[in-house]
């Protein structure tokens, strides 16, 4: 199996679903293609929606003692929680990461889906993690997180894809260089470039995931619409689910 990594999935963490899924859909014009039960085990609920072939999910805790209700609890709810990236072989890149000094927090075994999500404070900013499904390594092939029939989901007509990923640091050289080591990317300046994404590294105060950037058809019709839903807008961005949404 040739090597290969790609950008599978942003995860955002908010203290409750509603109204941050419904917010997203109407402003963003997506759609829900699936909500996990099995997350209901770290005591959250989830909701995904899919942009192009890259998911963007939303968890929330539902009960106390959640590492998700820590995440929202020390960052003020302010930072995107999960990088997810598709490879060939997570458990090897799990090793590398050990290797650096970077734990394992937690390995998913859903066969065909096996993924290693690494520790948040060990990888800064924010959790990453490793997948692979057994069988499918067709970007719009079966992936069960999203459920049985996500691709039926995608919309392309106000939302055409997520192109990137904003990470801020005190050092964001530094954090471009510790992340590109643990995901096996060189940094260019401060930037990785991964064949379906960049993540981009800029000068903030804290080590947090800050932004998405989206390509969108009609810039205005999407700030339109996010005015509408009373969402604050500024230039081309606005705050949702904790990240700045930001569009081109």
């Amino acid at each position: 199996m040739a090597p290969y990594l790609r950008l599978r999935q942003i995860c955002l963490v908010a203290p409750q679903l509603a109204p941050v899924i419904s917010d997203i859909a109407e402003i963003m014009g997506l759609a829900v293609c699936y909500r996990d039960g099995n997350v209901a085990k770290y005591g959250l609920e989830n909701a995904l929606l899919p942009v192009d072939t890259i998911l963007l999910e939303v968890v929330a805790p539902f009960q106390d003692g959640t590492t998700a209700g820590r995440f929202i609890e020390k960052t003020g709810g302010r930072g995107g929680y999960m990088a997810i990236f598709c490879c060939n072989d997570p458990d090897e890149r799990g090793r590398n990461a050990n290797a650096m000094g970077v734990r394992t927090a937690n390995v998913i075994d859903h066969a065909p889906y096996h993924g290693v999500q690494l520790h948040p404070r060990d990888c800064r900013a924010a959790f990453i993690e490793f997948n692979h499904t057994e069988g499918s390594d067709d970007i719009l092939g079966p992936y069960p997180p999203a459920g049985p029939d996500w691709q039926k989901f995608i919309r392309k007509d106000v939302t055409q894809a997520l192109t990137a990923v904003e990470m801020q640091s005190p050092d964001p050289q530094g954090l471009a260089e510790h992340w590109g080591n643990i995901i096996g990317i060189a940094p260019g300046g401060a930037e990785l470039t991964l064949p379906n994404a960049t993540f981009r590294f800029v000068k903030g105060a804290s080590e947090i995931m800050s932004a998405l950037e989206f390509r969108v058809t009609d810039v205005a019709r999407v700030l339109d619409a996010a005015k509408a839903r009373g969402v604050a807008v500024e230039g081309n961005e606005f705050l949702l689910g904790g990240v700045t949404f930001r569009l081109s």
